[in-house]
């Protein structure tokens, strides 16, 4: 009954599927959701399964409209499957280019030289009360270095912070992609920033 009934839901919902005799977990029937990675390779992610065992050993019970005892069944929904497998998946097929709402972090902000050191700071800081993550390099490094590590690491935003930034309270902003996109006001490029992330978050929104 069980297995009919996911079949047919299955159908009913148009899904391209295909029926796998033999393949389901011990406790009863289920769906496996295959999705495939960068190299056409089919990886099981999320799962819906159907569960007789555990009600049983847990000896769960529910008293129905009949006001009789009955025994529930189980049904375990895992949208992603195991998050590492998950998680390395997502790596590979994207190359570590995540969408920017997803980035660990989503700003560096890359300082000239530590006499602006403080005012990188503040400029870190404003990120971070602004839901922004960010990240400060406030190394002793050539700026030159510092971009180059930055792009390896594919931080989707750079700011670079020197004298003429910090006279001016502004920053210079440079994307991994399009590279050095002009000068700008912290809070402008907030707005851009914020902007960015929610259109991209209702883009995975169902």
């Amino acid at each position: 009954m069980a297995e009919n009934a996911i079949i047919n839901a299955a159908k009913e919902k148009n899904l391209n599927y295909v029926i796998e005799y033999g393949e389901a977990a011990f406790y009863g029937p289920k769906l496996d959701f295959m999705v495939k990675d960068a190299l056409g390779r089919k990886w099981q992610l999320g799962t819906i399964q159907v569960d007789y065992n555990l009600p049983e050993r847990f000896e769960l019970t529910y008293k129905g409209s009949d006001n009789e005892t009955h025994r529930p069944v189980m049904i375990h929904r895992a949208p992603f499957g195991s998050l590492e497998r998950f998680v390395a998946i997502l790596l590979e097929h994207t190359g570590g280019n995540f969408p920017l709402w997803l980035m660990p972090e989503q700003v560096i902000v890359l300082c000239v030289s530590e006499k602006y050191e403080k005012y990188a700071e503040k400029v870190s800081k404003e990120l971070e009360n602004n839901e922004i993550r960010a990240l400060l390099d406030n190394r002793n490094e050539t700026i030159g270095k510092k971009i180059r590590e930055a792009q390896l690491n594919k931080f989707p935003y750079m700011l670079i912070v020197g004298e003429k930034e910090a006279e001016s309270q502004t920053v210079s902003v440079r994307h991994r992609v399009d590279g050095d996109s002009g000068s700008s006001t912290v809070a402008a490029f907030i707005e851009k920033i914020s902007t960015e992330i929610s259109e991209s978050i209702s883009k995975f929104e169902v």
